[in-house]
């Protein structure tokens, strides 16, 4: 079966996505759209795309536009998707959105006349970089993929959508939308917030104490390594997910006045056991 697939963001998911979706047959032809004039000749140099298009040739070619831009313009871009399918009646194209949020999207989108031509998605995929350099094959083999309120996407649309993923070797999750942002702000939100606040520590005591980074390990690279991360991605993730990242980051802070009460004390009673309970972490992530 012939199939074009449209990528509206060159980065690291939209160019990992399509990589595999081509070397895996699940693409005929894959074309890109690219903003960036630098990072979109590079993605055409390194093959990511067949070819980069004007945004208005995207849409108008491909069976299935995938949106690969941070949520703020996601959800601008996906709502115009959706009126240019209306416009044209173009019944049999789809459209899918990556974001890492997803209340918004899919309420912006709940009552369009070509709702069911959408499918709202998050492939829990990525590292800390981004760009068309940072693109790489295989990316999401093994992850999971959510697919937020798919009941409103219609059963065409969600079995293209699941088929894509599966070329993907992604595992299906699916849940509504305020589930997932509640999951990911414990899961992946808190994560970068942390990492970002530990890297300006470290960086403002930089400034007195010259040596501190010779004296980094392995630890605390991990530790630090979303820290790199792009701010044009995280500002809107963090402002449109406010609230669920609020509630966890106070209780972060709890638990880390927790740690500070014991080490002021001298409590090693109570260290150990904070220590301890956090430990059964290792009964969920190995």
């Amino acid at each position: 079966m012939e199939r074009t697939i449209g990528i509206i963001g060159l980065g690291l998911i939209g160019g990992s996505m399509a990589v595999d979706l081509k070397r895996r047959g699940f693409a005929t032809r894959v074309i890109g759209v690219e903003k960036e004039s630098i990072n979109a000749s590079a993605a055409e140099k390194i093959g990511l795309v067949d070819e980069v298009v004007p945004y208005e040739d995207c849409i108008a070619q491909a069976d299935i536009v995938v949106v690969a831009v941070p949520v703020g313009a996601a959800v601008r871009i996906v709502c115009d998707v959706l009126d240019r399918y209306q416009q044209t009646e173009a019944k049999d194209r789809i459209v899918i959105d990556t974001c890492s949020t997803k209340e918004q999207i899919c309420q912006a989108t709940h009552y369009h006349p070509c709702r069911g031509q959408f499918v709202s998605t998050h492939p829990m995929a990525g590292t800390e970089y981004s760009g068309p350099w940072a693109a790489m094959p295989n990316l999401f083999d093994g992850r999971a993929c959510i697919f937020a309120n798919s009941e409103e996407s219609s059963p065409k649309a969600l079995r293209a959508v699941e088929e894509l993923y599966d070329a993907l070797n992604m595992r299906p999750l699916y849940m509504n939308a305020t589930q997932h942002d509640v999951h990911t702000a414990y899961v992946s939100h808190i994560s970068h917030v942390t990492s970002f606040a530990l890297a300006l520590t470290v960086l403002d005591k930089e400034k007195d104490e010259k040596h501190i980074f010779d004296l980094a390990s392995g630890g605390f690279s991990s530790t630090v390594r979303l820290a790199k991360s792009s701010a044009d991605m995280w500002v809107p993730i963090l402002t449109q997910n406010r609230d669920n990242v609020l509630h966890v980051m106070d209780t972060y802070i709890e638990k880390m006045y927790e740690f500070r009460q014991a080490v002021d004390d001298y409590d090693e009673d109570k260290i150990r056991q904070l220590i301890e309970d956090a430990n059964r972490i290792k009964k969920i992530i190995r």
